[in-house]
């Protein structure tokens, strides 16, 4: 844990008391003769707290202070004892040769010592010891995880924690110690002492300092959280034993058999057994049922902890919410504000995915609405528009307006998201939610505030064609008063976008041109760029001739970028050709893509004496393209797949830059040097073996023109360390002897272990007739390692269309003379169109465009689709319209356009 440097807080005398320098100087204080317990024990003090605000001591001071502080180690003094233990403990990571007062510290450690020092003893060792003398001091280790004084085995547990990442091998032979203070039943007492009249420090749970050495009693069990904790650490890797320990701990379906009596424990065995549901299916109903059994606990904190693990989990059904959200509702009348809290934020998160089973703590919801506590009243009425009706959205909005000034921005935030929602399900109620959100936007509020109220406005009017102009009109009157730059350039851009296509287009420019003369250069461009698209787009001849005016009096901006725009655009509008390539297009080459081409093109000989062809290259739009021009090139981070890790993940590549990587690393192989460019490589690898295998293998096809390669990736987490495997090598055979494949070469791997994961297996076929797309399944006949196998199967979509965007209905206007097909289908097994959408996208892999993955209605829908199919075959669009009715399902009636009819018949047949 890093702590933010507070050294800025001091002034005055405080300041001067507490420098560096000062406190070095009196450092002599150590060497005086007779020891003055009190003045070492302040210097220390101010020590400690030189390095709690962010204080650095440089080598040599850390290395003088610290051994003029191990001068103290011989005084009787308590208190002043257990100040070096704290000073050398935070000194040893600077200091030099601290493993010098290994052998004073571990006097200290020893049985017959006296127990106030030795709990500071074993958490300084640890600190001073290096990892190669961990061995040395095992059996001081073990005798004190299984202490009976719960200070003592609580500073051993805590102490393994430190030591585990160097020393793995010794602290997993603890293992057996750490099970005795799991299971520890009875109440663990230890000794006081009141030498020195400074008390102690360090776990006890309640214990008070009592006079001479009397045996003080203490039921908190801590030893027992960390413990389990220590036991968890050792058997993270295993997952079988990870259960086990789960069960056993457990205590049975009630609950009230478990060993464990601390709560703090019982909590992290619940947080393992939600671990364990998400990552092994197998075990899931007896960990729900252990989760369940702790919901009647006496402890509020694991009754919490129990319902929150329920109803965080994506794996429980509606039906078995009811138990945990019963006493999620208990607490929601609780007098104590931190379980209101609690409650309203887990029943706010549940009402997201689950909103019907929520909706039975309304009643005790809308009592909250006027909780003091206006955190608690927040999630109230956020969880209320997740679960309210229709009838009661103009209700809950007269309420939310009342505080919304009273609560901080995090908390607006969530109000706006919940109230984004709300509009969403039910559009009809958009004027008065669009008059809230007008009306929180001129209150004050920082940036992320502001840019939630103004997604929620730019959302509705996507999925909303009713709100748009009244949308549109609040967001002009915003902007005259913005003071955020980029939510003033997005809301431009959107005006340019749907301003020309409203009824009265001309109410909008006097907007944007105040920002030309009011605003600072980047948004004077952005209006600029928006006054240009009203005189491109735009039908009416006055309303062209006032742009140019407007534009024209830009040409004198002191800014070249608002000129050079200025200019550019009065080109433009009197070339139409120049005007659709540069004010209508919305889509841009991806870069990513675009340089995976470029690369492949400059290594290819053959393809380097041809004109570079660019129609190829999927397109996005511009809103992607601004995102991907912000992502970190990721050409070094694909190949294989890695093992879990529980630091955060970083942001998953694009399918255009895994197609850059592939290529990069394809080139690598000099067997693939003759194969040409790679047309397409898989965007998701197939997952080959079962998730609870030892030997995790994913499968990546490569595309070329007259071959497919398979690269299978093995990424070994193995329990047994030792085991190698040599020679691996992947047998394939079409399951279809008509496929039209027939089987080149395989690169095996040498060797690998655990070490050397993740390793590449790669198996090259040739396509017997390059112009036949062969479909179908290849199944793996053989393999020497013993694992379950799944078929990968070649597919329309993700191996012969690549996503790309597009305008559709310009694009399709186009191509109505060229090559198409309409066909009707009927998906009896889909419960509802977003569920059709999802599985059409998947199955055809194309770009969704417009927000059409997203149906508005039940019953009706349209869902818009654009690709480019691979090896030069051109664009292809696709049109499903669809009607779903309860008992049938829904019917499609898909139409598809491409440049070349092979395309068309390819889409079809991979719907049919």
């Amino acid at each position: 844990m890093a702590f933010a440097s507070k050294k800025e807080d001091e002034s005055g005398l405080s300041s001067y008391y507490n420098n560096k320098t000062t406190v070095i100087q009196e450092a002599r204080v150590f060497n005086d003769t007779p020891v003055s317990p009190r003045k070492c024990r302040a210097l220390l003090t101010r020590i400690v707290y030189l390095l709690y605000i962010g204080e650095t001591f440089g080598t040599q001071e850390a290395t003088t202070l610290f051994f003029g502080t191990t001068k103290l180690f011989q005084n009787k003094d308590s208190a002043l004892r257990q100040a070096v233990y704290l000073a050398i403990k935070e000194l040893a990571t600077t200091a030099e040769d601290v493993i010098m007062v290994t052998s004073s510290i571990m006097k200290d450690m020893q049985a017959n010592s006296d127990v106030i020092y030795r709990p500071n003893a074993i958490r300084a060792l640890c600190r001073i010891i290096d990892p190669s003398m961990a061995q040395g001091v095992e059996r001081f280790f073990k005798a004190a995880i299984v202490d009976r004084n719960p200070s003592i085995s609580t500073a051993a547990l805590v102490s393994a924690y430190h030591l585990f990442p160097f020393a793995k091998d010794v602290v997993k032979r603890w293992v057996n110690e750490a099970q005795e203070a799991v299971n520890a039943k009875s109440s663990a007492s230890f000794f006081g002492s009141s030498s020195g009249g400074g008390g102690y420090l360090g776990f006890g749970g309640g214990a008070k300092e009592q006079s001479g050495h009397q045996p003080i009693q203490s039921t908190s069990y801590i030893a027992q959280y960390h413990a389990l904790g220590l036991l968890y650490l050792i058997r993270q890797q295993d997952r079988m034993a990870v259960t086990k320990m789960i069960q056993q701990l457990g205590g049975g379906k009630s609950g009230a058999g478990t060993t464990l009596k601390n709560a703090m424990a019982l909590c992290m065995l619940i947080r393992y057994a939600s671990k364990v549901i998400e990552e092994d299916p197998n075990v899931q109903r007896q960990m729900i049922e252990l989760l369940e059994g702790w919901l009647r606990h006496k402890s509020d904190m694991v009754n919490f902890e129990a319902a929150r693990a329920i109803c965080e989990s994506k794996h429980v059904q509606p039906q078995q919410l009811t138990k945990s959200i019963a006493v999620l509702q208990l607490f929601l009348s609780s007098p104590k504000p931190v379980l209101k809290f609690a409650a309203t934020r887990t029943l706010a998160a549940l009402a997201l995915t689950h909103p019907q089973p929520v909706a039975t703590c309304n009643v005790d919801l809308e009592a909250l609405i006027a909780d003091p506590n206006r955190s608690v009243a927040t999630y109230a009425i956020t969880t209320l528009l997740k679960t309210g009706n229709e009838a009661s959205v103009d209700r809950l909005i007269k309420q939310i307006t009342g505080f919304m000034a009273e609560i901080s921005d995090e908390f607006k935030v969530i109000i706006v998201d919940a109230v984004r929602s709300l509009c969403l399900k039910f559009p009809s109620k958009h004027s008065s939610m669009l008059t809230f959100l007008s009306g929180v936007l001129r209150d004050e509020g920082g940036y992320d505030f502001k840019r939630a109220v103004v997604e929620a406005m730019f959302d509705m009017i996507k999925f909303i064609p009713d709100s748009k102009e009244q949308a549109l009109s609040h967001l002009c009157e915003f902007i005259e008063d913005c003071e955020f730059t980029k939510l003033s350039v997005r809301i431009l851009h959107l005006l340019g976008l749907e301003g020309p296509k409203s009824p009265q287009p001309a109410k909008y420019i006097r907007f944007i041109y105040n920002r030309v003369v009011l605003e600072n250069a980047t948004v004077r461009a952005a209006a600029v760029t928006s006054l240009a698209k009203f005189g491109v787009n735009s039908n009416e001849p006055s309303l062209k001739r006032s742009v140019s005016v407007l534009l024209r009096r830009c040409l004198d901006d002191v800014d070249d970028e608002v000129r050079d725009r200025a200019a550019l655009y009065l080109k433009v509008f009197d070339e139409e050709p120049l005007a659709a390539t540069y004010v209508k297009e919305e889509s841009v080459f991806s870069l990513a893509a675009l340089e995976a081409k470029l690369v492949a093109y400059v290594k290819d000989p053959a393809a380097a004496q041809e004109p570079l062809d660019v129609s190829s290259v999927p397109k996005i739009s511009r809103a992607q393209a601004a995102q991907e021009a912000a992502r970190p090139s990721s050409l070094d981070t694909i190949g294989a797949p890695v093992a879990k890790s529980t630091s955060p993940a970083p942001q998953a590549p694009t399918a255009a830059e895994k197609q850059s990587a592939y290529v990069q690393q394809l080139a690598e192989v000099p067997e693939f040097a003759s194969y040409g460019a790679v047309i397409n490589s898989t965007a998701t690898p197939a997952q080959l073996t079962e998730s609870e295998t030892e030997y995790q293998v994913t499968c990546v096809k490569h595309i070329f023109k007259e071959h497919i390669v398979f690269q299978a990736s093995f990424n070994v987490s193995n329990t047994i360390p030792d085991t190698v495997l040599e020679q691996v090598s992947v047998i394939m055979t079409p399951q279809d002897e008509e496929i039209g494949l027939t089987e080149d070469f395989i690169i095996p791997l040498p060797s690998l272990t655990s070490a050397t994961s993740p390793g590449i297996v790669y198996v090259s076929f040739t396509r017997i007739d390059p112009r036949h797309t062969p479909f179908g399944n290849l199944r793996k006949k053989g393999m020497k390692m013993s694992t379950r196998w799944k078929d990968v199967e070649l597919s329309a979509g993700g191996d012969y269309i690549v996503p790309s965007y597009a305008t559709f209905g310009s694009e399709w206007d186009r191509m109505r003379s060229g090559p198409n097909a309409t066909e009707t289908f009927l998906l009896g097994a889909m419960d509802s169109l977003k569920a059709a959408c999802d599985s059409i996208i998947e199955v055809l892999h194309m770009e969704p465009l417009g927000g059409s993955e997203t149906p508005t209605s039940e019953s009706v829908h349209t869902l818009q689709l654009s690709g480019l199919a691979t090896g030069g075959a051109g664009k292809v669009l696709a049109r499903c319209r669809m009607t779903y009715s309860r008992g049938t399902g829904v019917t499609i009636e898909l139409s598809v356009r491409a440049e070349k009819q092979e395309v068309v018949d390819l889409v079809v047949a991979a719907i049919a």
